[in-house]
């Protein structure tokens, strides 16, 4: 195929190169992101090359402006989790891009928003939205249960949850506690 914009791991404008069929033809071809490699294609790709380089160049001005928006910016997405912080579902590229365009009026799709497994933890994760291919931020989400978690969550840097840590360290303190107020009963004995 000849690819008609840069494809991350394929190539960049204007290159032919080999994919699989499947790939091409439902991927690809459909989104107008390559031309099959033919004869035809190949000399209309030459005629409209200067073309297809302008439009790409003003595509990618756009989505550069648009980046600077939304670049380095903090998304909170409030959600339902256990006390361990497990999310009760997951956040979606969907969520993310529907919070970003809610904060910044700026318009992302869901496929603009790249991430390789869906967030199911309660805290705060860096995540890139490509707006182009040539124009990638990186944005933080904030996942928490309440605006007042997410606050602190965004102030500390870590998640608020309970780990088993936390169960096994509160006996203790509390036994701590009693102690003093037990040694001050045996020293009003004692007087």
């Amino acid at each position: 195929v000849i690819l008609l914009e840069k494809i991350e791991s394929l190539g960049t404008l204007g290159q032919e190169v080999k994919v699989r069929d499947g790939f091409a033809r439902n991927f690809l071809l459909p989104q107008r992101k390559a031309l099959r490699a033919t004869e035809a294609n190949r000399a209309y790709f030459q005629r409209e090359k200067a073309v297809l380089e302008a439009a790409n160049a003003k595509k990618r001005d756009a989505a550069a402006t648009e980046s600077k928006k939304i670049d380095a910016l903090n998304v909170m997405i409030i959600r339902q989790a256990s006390e361990a912080g497990h999310l009760y579902g997951s956040v979606s590229t969907r969520d993310i891009a529907d919070a970003i365009t809610a904060a910044t009026k700026v318009a992302v799709d869901r496929n603009h928003v790249i991430l390789n497994t869906p967030l199911k933890l309660l805290g705060l994760f860096p995540v890139t939205v490509a707006l182009h291919p040539e124009a990638k931020v990186s944005v933080t989400v904030n996942i928490a249960r309440t605006e007042e978690e997410a606050a602190i969550q965004k102030k500390t840097g870590k998640a608020l949850v309970k780990s088993d840590k936390d169960d096994r360290a509160e006996p203790k303190a509390e036994a701590k506690a009693e102690e003093p107020a037990a040694e001050a009963e045996t020293t009003e004995e004692a007087a």
